[in-house]
């Protein structure tokens, strides 16, 4: 609701009004004009003004946009995990996974070297996939830095395999497409089949379930990624 230029032209009384809206947001929105005056020690002009310097006309269009703002904030109710699991291998069953698991197994057994990508709680899967496919005898390695010097002889003949819930994240995005302009096959496990991660990939593998988002951070189950890079790796085993 506030942005960066807004607080950055704010004068002292206004930073001070300000801070107690911030801390105070869910009273402020039914507050009169005066009782927030009285609560700030400061003149109703002075709200007005402040009111106008974060585009609002009056007091009374600043509470429905703090109203607003408040409810979109709102804490999640969330489903519970068993839900979003039941849910991914109920679409399991009945779609390609295990065939797009089986294309993927054959590609990365052909490969000579193996990179994991990913950033946030996708990138902690992907270092864990890098440590369970060495596990299982086919060595791998978790790369989060786009700049990371990668030896030519380990570029030939590779595939990236990149974990991301919804396929846009910025950092994944321009990390793969560096890797790909330099020879590596795309393996992507994302959320759906229709992302900017997936388009640029040569094999994807979505898993479709509900995202869920807590205070601006995407909570949404990795079960299903796990479940696909276990299963990937078992498979590529088998192969060996």
């Amino acid at each position: 609701m506030f942005t960066h230029d807004m607080i950055a032209s704010f004068n002292e009384l206004e930073t001070s009004l300000y801070n107690y809206i911030s801390q105070n947001s869910e009273k402020v929105a039914y507050m009169r004009i005066r009782e927030l005056a009285d609560e700030t020690h400061v003149s109703t002009a002075t709200i007005l003004r402040f009111c106008r310097k974060i585009n609002c006309e009056g007091f009374s269009e600043f509470k429905v946009k703090l109203k607003m703002h408040l409810a979109e904030n709102k804490k999640t109710i969330l489903k519970g995990s068993q839900h979003s699991v039941m849910e991914f291998f109920e679409r399991t069953l009945t779609g390609d996974i295990e065939e797009n698991i089986k294309k993927a197994a054959s590609l990365v057994n052909k490969a000579d070297s193996v990179i994991f990508i990913g950033i946030g709680s996708s990138g902690i899967l992907a270092e864990y996939g890098a440590r369970y496919f060495s596990s299982l005898g086919k060595f791998s390695m978790y790369i989060k830095d786009p700049y990371f010097p990668i030896h030519s002889n380990l570029r030939h003949n590779s595939v990236t395999i990149a974990l991301s819930v919804s396929g846009e994240n910025n950092f994944t995005v321009t990390h793969l497409n560096q890797l790909k302009q330099e020879g590596s096959k795309i393996i992507s496990i994302t959320n759906n089949k229709h992302s900017t991660i997936a388009k640029i990939s040569d094999i994807n593998i979505p898993y479709y379930v509900t995202e869920e988002w807590f205070e601006n951070a995407n909570i949404t189950t990795q079960v299903p990624a796990l479940y696909i890079l276990e299963s990937l790796a078992q498979e590529i085993y088998k192969l060996r």
